[in-house]
């Protein structure tokens, strides 16, 4: 097994079949997650029970409460789009369940069917966007909380995210229990609970405010965090093929799927797995 760093984020392990990883190869794949937030792998032929088995070594299976489940296993997601859709799923930088009180620890992807050309997905760290941010900015941010959410996203309103884009087909629904879930609050600088590492844990997606400013005063410092996660510098785009997994961190990293193939088919099976309270 071979581990190499990417440029931007993440890191690629070749030489190995996840359905047999031996006890060390497991230590040293989930080392390697912990250190870089984001992994990849190519050539894998996993069938659905290899991937539900692939995750469950990690932790419990988050069963996903907005997304169109596999019709024989509801451990999977199905991130879909359909050749005559327009929106995709994930189509901006986000973390994935920062509106939960456990943000999930994150998500293993499995490519399922891929247009001809594009279709990737940008990955970036946020363990690189802590560090690389000014002594001031550190110092400013060091205690405060940021107010996370769903409802803009998934829930009920008419201007929600989703019902403004109403190509999604069945593929996002439940508004219910993103009316239902109650905002959080997260630190915006976390100790990731694997690494030990400082990240920076805001996201545009799900990230509504900071807990203690007035609107403009959040909104500002908010943008400027993005502003400089968001450098290319701090960013990896993978390429999908046949064969290829994803595994990410949603506590270190954010990801972005392009909506770039319209008129193709694009079938990704998503399994996320559980995590904990941030610190």
């Amino acid at each position: 097994m071979q581990i190499t760093s990417l440029d931007g984020a993440g890191a690629e392990i070749t030489g190995v079949d996840i359905r047999q990883l031996s006890d060390a190869d497991f230590a040293a794949v989930r080392q390697a997650y912990a250190d870089h937030g984001v992994i990849f792998f190519r050539d894998q032929s996993l069938t659905e029970d290899d991937h539900i088995a692939f995750a469950r070594r990690f932790g419990p299976i988050n069963i996903n409460r907005f997304f169109l489940a596999h019709e024989r296993y509801p451990e999977i997601a199905l991130v879909l789009k359909e050749k005559e859709q327009k929106t995709n799923i994930g189509g901006g930088w986000h973390t994935d369940h920062s509106y939960d009180a456990e943000p999930a620890m994150g998500s293993v992807l499995v490519a399922r069917q891929l247009p001809d050309a594009g279709g990737d997905t940008w990955f970036a760290s946020m363990y690189t966007a802590y560090d690389t941010l000014d002594d001031a900015t550190k110092e400013e941010i060091s205690s405060l909380r940021a107010v996370h959410s769903a409802k803009h996203i998934f829930g009920s309103a008419e201007n929600n995210f989703y019902k403004a884009n109403e190509d999604t087909g069945g593929r996002i629904g439940n508004t219910s229990a993103a009316d239902a879930l109650q905002d959080v609050t997260h630190p915006i600088v976390i100790t990731h609970p694997l690494s030990g590492k400082k990240a920076l844990y805001v996201n545009p997606a799900f990230t509504t405010r900071i807990e203690g400013y007035d609107d403009d005063a959040s909104n500002a410092l908010l943008m400027r965090l993005y502003a400089h996660a968001m450098n290319p510098d701090h960013a990896h785009r993978f390429k999908w093929r046949e064969g290829s997994v994803a595994f990410w961190d949603n506590r270190s990293t954010w990801h972005w799927a392009m909506n770039d193939y319209h008129g193709e088919r694009r079938l990704m099976h998503r399994i996320t797995i559980e995590g904990c309270a941030l610190n």
